[in-house]
């Protein structure tokens, strides 16, 4: 990955759907050589899927798990990002081990969401941060 790819990820980041030509423009390349980089990147796994940004008046949080020493978190990731409203799961350092972030209809909907967390064996604690606002970056 070189520099111009990262200019084309850095505005894919803020929006995903803005045309390859306008792309092509602002990094000063041609439209199809973004068009390939981000072909390549995608078949390579970098850009790993193309998301919308909603602001519905959900309820978002954070929802941390700390995890027993011996459970793959990586599996379990794998596990809980299948659950509907979760948007994204992180592997972390730190306390914590595993960070859900997830965009509920309403705090009885992010409780739930919690409990089904603690009821998972491999869970030993959870901490909750409920989203106040977001910017992009």
């Amino acid at each position: 990955m070189d520099e111009l790819d990262r200019e084309i990820l850095s505005i894919l980041r803020r929006d995903a759907r803005k045309p390859y030509t306008e792309i092509a423009e602002e990094v000063g390349t041609s439209e199809g050589t973004v068009r390939n980089r981000v072909e390549r990147m995608t078949d390579e796994g970098v850009i790993e899927r193309f998301t919308v940004a909603t602001r519905t008046g959900n309820v978002k949080a954070m929802i941390e798990l700390d995890v027993a020493v011996d459970v793959n978190t990586s599996d379990l990731g794998e596990r809980v990002a299948d659950w509907e409203q979760v948007d994204f799961v992180w592997q972390v350092s730190g306390e914590e081990d595993i960070v859900l972030v997830v965009d509920a209809a309403d705090t009885q909907s992010v409780n739930q969401l919690i409990t089904k967390a603690r009821e998972l064996e491999e869970v030993v604690n959870t901490k909750t941060r409920l989203i106040l606002d977001e910017k992009l970056g």
